[in-house]
């Protein structure tokens, strides 16, 4: 979060906020446990869903060079990648796993050095701990995943993801409190200030 002594001082952005992150953090929750009970169901669920976001950005692709330059070979060239690349992930699934677990490796990394990031901005805050082990829980995702790469991808992609989302989920829900925590305490003070003016 940019701009973090900005935020905590905008009281409308920080309603909003606990609110919002108390919906994320349970459908967060909700979708981590399936990954987690049901590690194939979230891994081919996840290879279909890259496989139609692959589609549909090569139709989009296709459509934005017949408007734009219908002889642009190159644009024609990385609609039809886009769209073969979505079919064959949809047909087969599995090596469309496979690839996703080495996208994920790389996502797990990043995500848990923007946790210490985030973790170093938040420094001396209640929940900061939470934040900081978000991003151990990712770390250590990332690397049993590249050890167990390619075979384990079928089950790994779903229950990594699955524990991920379980732990994102959390931290919103925590982060959700904590604000409105601040709240009740900004509210307390203001009415303390007011009575003793």
């Amino acid at each position: 979060m940019v701009g973090y002594q900005n935020f905590l001082n905008d009281k409308e952005l920080l309603k909003q906020f606990e609110k919002h992150s108390k919906i994320a953090g349970v459908i967060f929750l909700l979708l981590g446990l399936v990954g987690i009970f049901y590690p194939v169901f979230m891994s081919l669920t996840a290879a279909y869903f890259v496989a139609w976001l692959f589609i549909f950005s090569g139709i989009t692709i296709g459509y934005h060079t017949y408007k734009t330059n219908p002889k642009d070979w190159l644009g024609w060239l990385k609609a039809f990648i886009y769209v073969l690349t979505g079919i064959l992930v949809a047909i087969f699934p599995v090596p469309g796993v496979a690839a996703l677990g080495i996208i994920l490796a790389v996502y797990f990394f990043m995500d848990g050095f923007a946790s210490f990031a985030l973790a170093g901005q938040m420094k001396g805050q209640k929940y900061n701990w939470l934040i900081i082990l978000n991003g151990i829980f990712s770390i250590i995702l990332g690397i049993v995943f590249l050890v167990y790469w390619p075979f384990g991808s079928l089950v790994l992609v779903g229950l990594f993801v699955g524990i991920s989302m379980f732990f994102d989920g959390v931290v919103l829900l925590s982060m959700s409190s904590a604000i409105k925590k601040l709240e009740n305490d900004s509210d307390n003070s203001s009415s303390n200030d007011s009575k003793t003016a």
